[in-house]
């Protein structure tokens, strides 16, 4: 049965609301690591690349929004401090210097991650009937996908 946000039981909201969470830490920790990498990037492939962490840390940073807010519909907290969301994402900080493929090869796993963390959610969700946090974690999982994508063809 398809219910609102407001409708889903407590410990509905809990659950949904602890796997956004779980999104919205591995979200902001991509975006730093890919604000990094575009910081960083030197190498032959540096204008593609320095544009391509550009997309993908910029489109990250309005996703954190989009999912703490669809944590707010729920009526439950969303995580707001660097050190709760360093805790809990399985995506880690990239300390030091990288090449240019290290830095690839980094953001794909993060995308991955990400990919496979939103598709949890939203089976989750879909499982409780949020039909509405369902479909934005197939519309983010999708975006992760597609940037797993470019960055795979870098290895290639």
């Amino acid at each position: 049965m398809t219910q609102t946000a407001i409708a889903l039981n407590t410990d509905a909201q809990a659950e949904i609301a602890e796997a956004l969470n779980q999104s919205v830490a591995e979200t902001t920790v991509t975006t730093m690591l890919a604000q990094n990498f575009h910081w960083n990037v030197t190498g032959m492939a540096f204008g593609p690349l320095h544009e391509l962490f550009q997309k993908i840390y910029e489109d990250h940073f309005e996703a954190q929004d989009d999912l703490a807010e669809r944590i707010k519909a729920i009526d439950s907290h969303a995580e707001g401090t660097l050190a709760g969301m360093l805790k809990r994402s399985k995506v880690r900080e990239h300390d030091g210097t990288a090449t240019d493929i290290d830095m690839i090869k980094a953001l794909l796993a993060a995308q991955e991650t990400l990919a496979a963390t939103l598709a949890g959610a939203g089976e989750l969700a879909a499982n409780h009937g949020d039909t509405l946090t369902e479909d934005l974690c197939i519309a983010r999982g999708q975006v992760h996908e597609k940037f797993a994508w470019f960055l795979r063809s870098h290895l290639r």
